[in-house]
């Protein structure tokens, strides 16, 4: 073990989708990357894979070297000690099975060095539940990225009761550094909120198929050529704020109601209370003084013409 983890190093267990990824990441923003797979067939595949994905993104401009000196800088190994071995950042992207989560960030804790930060790549589990002894959780935590974090640079940070605030400064620091955006959550959840936001849109999109409201492409078309784009550059907060006239606190008074009787017959009673109202809306005016309203709208509007533009000329490329 060095003396101190290198901060240019970083290593990756696992290459399958994920593990691959985030090597490209790590790679791209000009850290070494040690990426650890226990089937020699399958580091021969990502090897391949690694390549090909440099490629695609060297063409559409979003590498800023030449793909081989980018993917100079990922080794790939079956000896996991030599892989965590200096690295200040392990990045654990073993497949979702908790018995094996649990064996295999149990030995990256005991393997990387004390002052690495150990992190999942878990869509669901909490390192609570991945982790029995609380003494281990002190430099562990999850890092849940979109998928494919090449492409989506969210990743939500979520430490456990026990994780140190440095190791979670260290994480924020980190993503940001590799050109990440992490979001950091408040206490442990299954699921974390990026699934738990999907998962809702999931649980709707399946009732109105069931029900006979829509058929499933109907469904797509309408989060395709609506929401969605709006989505891919504002959230849902901002896009109801930017909506009516006044903002989202008029919106909450005129259809809090309706959506209380929708939630109400899906067997939900989530209502939009007052209180909480008032947290979003001094939350977004923060973001947004209302005399700034039409001037913001007025942004919407051109990045959806730009959006819009860019998707029928990526259309005639790709077709659909």
């Amino acid at each position: 073990m060095s003396d101190r983890p290198d901060t240019d190093r970083a290593a990756v267990i696992g290459a399958g989708s994920i593990g691959t990824s985030w090597a490209i990441v790590f790679a791209r923003a000009g850290l070494d990357v040690a990426v650890y797979e226990p089937d020699p067939g399958r580091r021969e595949a990502a090897a391949a894979e690694i390549a090909s994905r440099l490629a695609d993104l060297a063409e559409f401009g979003l590498v800023d070297e030449p793909p081989e000196a980018v993917g100079a800088r990922i080794g790939i190994t079956g000896d996991l000690g030599r892989a965590v071995s200096g690295a200040a950042w392990v990045q654990e992207s073993a497949p979702e099975i908790l018995s094996l989560k649990r064996e295999v960030v149990s030995e990256l804790v005991r393997l990387a060095d004390d002052r690495a930060v150990v992190a999942s790549s878990t869509s669901t589990m909490p390192v609570s539940e991945i982790l029995t002894d609380p003494q281990a959780r002190r430099r562990a935590l999850v890092a849940h990225p979109g998928n494919p974090p090449t492409l989506l640079s969210v990743v939500e940070i979520v430490p456990a009761p026990q994780t140190e605030p440095e190791a979670v400064d260290a994480a924020v620091a980190f993503f940001e550094r590799v050109g990440m955006t992490p979001v950091v959550l408040g206490r442990e959840i299954e699921g974390f909120a990026f699934n738990r936001l999907q998962g809702a849109m999931m649980r709707e999109a399946y009732c109105l198929v069931r029900d006979g409201v829509l058929e499933p492409d109907d469904v797509d078309k309408l989060v395709r050529e609506g929401m969605g784009l709006r989505w891919s550059f504002i959230g849902p907060f901002e896009t109801i704020d930017l909506n009516i006239r006044g903002g989202i606190g008029v919106h909450a008074e005129r259809l809090g109601e309706a959506y209380l009787r929708m939630g109400a017959e899906r067997g939900q009673n989530d209502p939009w209370t007052p209180g909480l109202v008032a947290r979003v809306v001094a939350a977004r005016r923060r973001r947004m003084p209302l005399e700034t309203w039409n001037q913001r709208r007025r942004w919407r509007d051109r990045m959806l013409m730009s959006i819009l533009r860019a998707k029928r000329e990526a259309l005639a490329r790709f077709g659909n």
